[in-house]
């Protein structure tokens, strides 16, 4: 096992590739906020004890590659990072726009998929998402 963590009585290496949307999938992530987001979701992340290892904020849905140790459950990190985001971003931006619903911003539900062997695959797909989602867009405006 190469890079394996360590709890006390366990070696664990659990790595999910996770992607979530804006409520109504608005496009409400943008430059400002899309920077700034980031470092939220690495904070929270770490007060789980986990770590994301990779990530893309979309316009409208996040791409992140998280560890999450074993004694989490993967919906209980998940939902902690979307629900103190979520809580965070109308505090900080609630009073500037009338779109954010605080608790209510990111949609229900979310994607998940484990990582595995195909760790470099998943982090390439992470970082040119946004150039392919581009390419795609580009093709079907030539129709």
């Amino acid at each position: 096992m190469d890079e394996a963590e360590n709890l006390s009585h366990t070696k664990w290496q659990c790595k999910y590739h996770v992607v979530f949307i804006p409520k109504c999938r608005r496009k409400t992530l943008y430059r400002q906020l899309r920077r700034y987001l980031g470092e939220v979701f690495r904070e929270l992340a770490k007060q789980k004890e986990s770590r994301i290892e990779e990530g893309h904020l979309m316009p409208d849905h996040v791409h992140m590659m998280i560890s999450i140790p074993p004694k989490y459950a993967v919906s209980q990190v998940v939902g902690y990072i979307k629900g103190k985001s979520a809580i965070h971003l109308a505090r900080v931006y609630g009073e500037r726009r009338r779109n954010f619903v605080g608790q209510h911003f990111w949609a229900r539900g979310y994607f998940v998929s484990t990582v595995g062997r195909d760790e470099a695959v998943i982090r390439a797909y992470i970082q040119h998402q946004e150039r392919e989602d581009e390419r795609l867009e580009q093709m079907n405006l030539l129709r």
